[in-house]
């Protein structure tokens, strides 16, 4: 096992304080949105002792660090950990299955577009499943929600501007319906955007009624920060939820999401692409991302995994990645590797190698298991089950 040095990504969403406060280290005025952890290769960590990044190697012999089968059905570490701190909402979003990815890039590849140009949607031919467990309080949206439900909260916002999306949802209170407002949010003009947008934040500004209080305040702070784009209503269409520290939510392909404000864990396959839908001033590929998202509504599904053990295992079904948080008092023995360990509370001692607050180690495919001695949470983020 090898301590590992992870790659702080500045996106101007991401929280000041949070990640030096979770690293020890003094805050420096900008935005630490995310701490990378992982071989991507555009921000591959490094390993302690040679200084050699990660990808670099796993290349050298991928047996060694990450085993035969892993390399063989993968040619690569499959999976990225990250930790992520927004300070204020990210972007609607969703992520592509894998034929939807292979697609889109070989198409974009056709086209002539870079891969790092900033109207590049695929950016590599991988699917992107995630999982984020909240390390503070964390909200979200995540998900359509049921559009009954939806016309209800809807109903509170006293303004004419919503009476086109409120008819299209009594006319047809399903996934069509839903496929057909997100349709004609995407596509407005950016006048017709302000024209629809504006007056609904102020008149959830102006609302008095406690029902749908929060989704209206949260579309009131969506829109200070993003005055007129509709985004701000398209996220009035989704399940507005926040997680405790310790839950979670697993989100697959087409999932519409935004992460609005928080610090957490998250996990996913090793991937970059993502279809923004609006409260970004980034690419937003409309006929792409119609293609992908998946309107019909859900229920967020968030987990709440008892300890076993001192082991809280999280429902990853993906072969890519499997997460656990173990609860260390005392001596502990944990899986081997391929994995990452990520300390975020207390320290632990690994034998020859101690575990601080913030620290991330990389456990190799030749280390079984790992026995931790101390008190502290560490995150073990390893791969899935193979034959899932």
């Amino acid at each position: 096992m090898r301590l590992l040095e992870g790659v702080v990504r500045h996106y101007e969403w991401g929280s000041h304080e949070s990640i030096p406060e979770l690293l020890g280290v003094p805050a420096t005025g900008e935005p630490w949105a995310e701490l990378w952890l992982g071989a991507h290769p555009s921000a591959p960590s490094t390993v302690g002792g040679d200084g050699k990044s990660l990808d670099a190697l796993i290349a050298a012999d991928p047996v060694a660090a990450i085993g035969g089968d892993v390399a063989d059905r993968f040619g690569g570490l499959p999976f990225l950990l990250k930790v992520l701190a927004a300070g204020s909402p990210l972007s609607l979003q969703a992520h592509p299955s894998i034929a939807e990815a292979e697609a889109g890039f070989d198409r974009e590849d056709a086209a002539g577009i870079a891969v790092d140009a900033p109207n590049r949607s695929f950016r590599d031919r991988n699917h992107k499943p995630e999982l984020i467990c909240a390390l503070t309080e964390f909200d979200a949206l995540c998900g359509f929600r049921d559009p009954i439900a939806t016309l209800a909260i809807l109903e509170t916002i006293e303004t004419t501007a919503l009476d086109s999306v409120r008819q299209l949802l009594r006319a047809e209170p399903t996934t069509a319906g839903l496929n057909a407002v997100l349709g004609n949010l995407l596509t407005l003009s950016t006048a017709g955007a302000a024209a629809l947008s504006d007056p609904v934040i102020e008149a959830c500004r102006e609302s008095g009624s406690d029902f749908g209080r929060r989704e209206r305040d949260m579309a009131v702070a969506l829109g200070d920060r993003y005055p007129g784009d509709a985004g701000v209503v398209t996220a009035l269409l989704l399940n507005l939820i926040t997680l405790a520290p310790g839950e979670a939510l697993f989100l697959g392909a087409g999932n519409l999401h935004a992460y609005l404000h928080g610090t957490g864990v998250e996990l996913m396959a090793n991937s970059d692409n993502v279809l923004r839908g609006g409260l970004t001033l980034k690419h937003v590929d409309v006929d792409t991302l119609l293609a992908i998202v998946d309107a019909a509504p859900v229920e967020p599904d968030v987990q709440r995994p008892s300890l076993v053990d001192g082991v809280a295992t999280y429902d990853t079904p993906v072969p890519e990645f499997s997460l656990q948080r173990i609860e260390i008092d005392g001596d502990q023995l944990i899986g081997g590797g391929p994995a990452i360990l990520l300390c975020t509370e207390g320290a632990v001692d690994a034998g020859a190698q101690v575990i601080d607050r913030g620290a991330a180690a990389w456990v190799s495919a030749q280390e079984a298991s790992i026995e931790l001695t101390g008190r502290g949470t560490v995150f073990r983020a390893a791969v899935g089950a193979l034959d899932g």
